[in-house]
């Protein structure tokens, strides 16, 4: 009589399962070791300005409010969403506004500096943002041609008496316009807006740098900022109302 080892295996059949044949694999030899156990790994996201917001559209229903908070630097444009205040591993997401790469590249009211033929050439390239492009060619002609007049009036005496005059003014005169229009948006990811630019002139000796510089605009990015960060609060405020918000 032959001995046979017999090795069952019992495999639960769910009621619905309508009379399906099920097929059942056992593979011999050596399993494979293990994995490590690994700690688990926070998320850190680094986005646009409405990055929180997306965030929580998604996640909301997953996470405590009452141990979550958001931060929020007006003067950094900056909001940032942590989902777990006292853990350690608590996920952080962090949306800010930032400069468009047109004003990056502008240079407008930054401390870039230009020589008059560089600033020519980037105009000259750059003709699609102008409001005018009339204009645009007259500021390159103008740049490329760029002439400044100096005069200079030097004051110096010294009385008897010890006291001393020293005086210094310098006055330039130059072909550059007084201001021209631009059509480019303040903050990335944001429509157009028209601003007016100006050009600032300075001469030492024969060396020139141009800058740059716009009020308008200045006063646009003010509004836009307090405006926008506004309107993300107010609809984080409407999927999350219990989670924090604190201004720092």
């Amino acid at each position: 009589m032959t001995e046979q080892n017999e090795n069952r295996i019992n495999v639960a059949v769910p009621e619905n399962y309508n009379g399906m044949p099920i097929e059942v694999i056992l593979r011999e030899g050596q399993a494979p070791e293990a994995l490590d156990p690994k700690e688990p790994v926070p998320v850190k996201i680094i986005g646009t300005i409405e990055s929180p917001l997306k965030w929580l559209e998604k996640r909301v229903e997953l996470i405590d409010q009452k141990t979550a908070h958001i931060t929020v630097s007006r003067d950094d444009m900056k909001i940032s969403l942590f989902d777990k205040e006292t853990d350690y591993y608590s996920n952080g997401i962090e949306g800010i506004l930032r400069p468009s790469k047109e004003m990056v590249e502008f240079g407008i009211n930054s401390e870039k500096n230009w020589e008059p033929i560089n600033l020519s050439k980037f105009f000259k390239m750059h003709r699609a943002f102008f409001k005018d492009k009339a204009e645009n060619m007259a500021l390159v002609s103008t740049l490329k041609n760029f002439k400044a007049k100096v005069n200079q009036d030097i004051e110096r005496s010294k009385e008897e008496n010890g006291s001393k005059t020293d005086n210094y003014s310098q006055v330039v005169d130059s072909n550059l316009p007084k201001s021209f229009k631009l059509n480019i948006p303040l903050f990335k990811g944001f429509d157009c807006e028209e601003i007016e630019v100006e050009i600032y002139a300075d001469v030492d000796g024969r060396n020139v740098s141009l800058s740059l510089v716009s009020a308008g605009a200045n006063e646009a990015i003010e509004d836009y900022k307090n405006r926008v960060i506004d309107e993300q609060l107010n609809l984080i405020r409407e999927i999350a109302p219990d989670i924090a918000i604190i201004e720092i």
